[in-house]
Formats: C-alpha cells, sequence, structure tokens
C-alpha cells in the first residue's frame, strides 16, 4: 500500500490560493521531484479543472514556457491523474480517472493499488480525507508572503487537532521552505 501525500503551496497565514505563491524553476523542480517520487496524482475537481485548463497546453508546446514548467507538464502529462467529484464524470485529459462512490473506500482502493504513493494536491479534498484519517504526509512549501484572503488550509476545520513529527525542513533560495511531515503514531 502506498501513502498518501498531501502536498501544496501556502503562504504564512495559511492561504492556498495558486497565485500567492512564487513560482521560479526551484519551485516547479520541488513539485517535479514530488511527482516522480509518486505513482499517481488526485485532486478534487475544481483542481482538475484548473490543471487542465493550462497544463495540456504547456505539454504540447503552445506558447512560451521555462524548461522547469515544461517538464512538469510533460510528466503530468503521462502521471494517472485521479479525481473526486460528483458532478463530473468525463474525463478527456490524458490518463485521468474518476473515482465515485463512498470517498473512503475510492481513496483507500487507491492508495492500496499505487505502492509508489499517491499525491494530493487539492485544500478541500485534503481537508475531507485528513477527517477520513487517510493521508501519512504532508509536504508543504510555504512561501514567504502573508496574502491576507483565502482560501486557506483546512479552513472547513478537522474534528481534532492533528500531531505530526517532522521528517525535514528544507529552505529554498526565494526564501519558501519546504517541509515534510508524517502523522504521528497513533495520530
Amino acid at each position: 500500500m502506498g501513502l498518501l501525500t498531501f502536498s501544496i503551496n501556502v503562504t504564512l497565514d495559511g492561504c492556498v490560493d495558486h497565485q500567492e505563491g512564487i513560482a521560479d524553476e526551484e519551485t516547479h523542480a520541488f513539485f517535479t521531484r514530488l511527482m516522480d517520487e509518486g505513482g499517481a496524482m488526485l485532486w478534487g475537481r475544481v483542481t482538475y479543472e484548473m490543471m487542465e485548463s493550462y497544463w495540456p497546453g504547456v505539454a504540447r508546446g503552445d506558447g512560451e514556457a521555462p524548461p522547469a514548467m515544461r517538464q512538469w507538464a510533460v510528466k503530468l502529462e503521462a502521471k494517472p491523474k485521479y479525481v473526486v467529484s460528483s458532478t463530473r464524470k468525463d474525463y478527456a485529459w490524458t490518463n485521468s480517472h474518476h473515482i465515485a462512490g463512498d470517498l473512503r473506500t475510492g481513496v483507500q482502493k487507491l492508495k492500496d493499488a499505487t505502492p509508489n504513493g499517491v499525491l494530493l494536491g487539492s485544500g478541500k479534498l485534503a481537508t475531507e480525507l485528513d477527517r477520513l484519517g487517510l493521508i501519512d504526509e504532508y509536504k508543504l512549501l510555504v512561501h514567504p508572503r502573508i496574502a491576507g484572503h483565502g482560501p486557506t488550509l483546512y479552513e472547513g476545520g478537522l474534528p481534532s487537532t492533528r500531531r505530526l513529527d517532522l521528517i525535514s525542513a528544507r529552505p529554498l533560495r526565494s526564501g519558501a521552505v519546504a517541509l515534510h511531515y508524517r502523522r504521528a503514531a497513533g495520530a
């Protein structure tokens, strides 16, 4: 069984708006390495549609893109992508799959079938999966910014505090810090 790892860009005040992070070569290389380590991507419908509207064009070479962005896009094109949605059923983007039915059962089956792990990249979906106790690790890229607005990490709340063990912390040249946490034993 693979681990479910939640990874997202977040500002110091918890904002997860994708436009608030630093989108430089090092950031894209960081997320490309994470994607390379995992066996599949997992998103909610809104995040999937945001990604689907941009990255396939970058992978095809539509327009100019720095090498790190193009590398991310090409690898993302090939990576299995799973989507949790109660409203959308059809997915034309290459290697996209729908997770239907019971959320706990569907995501647990995905984890069981993906020994290299699953990389989760949707804030709202992360809240639901954390409530179900399905997230094993957290790899957050904390940006040196205060956004002053939302959406924020876990704004829907959790039933209890999550205790985590720090695995690593690595600063990037931009001032962002890559944090890796694992759920504490018994948490």
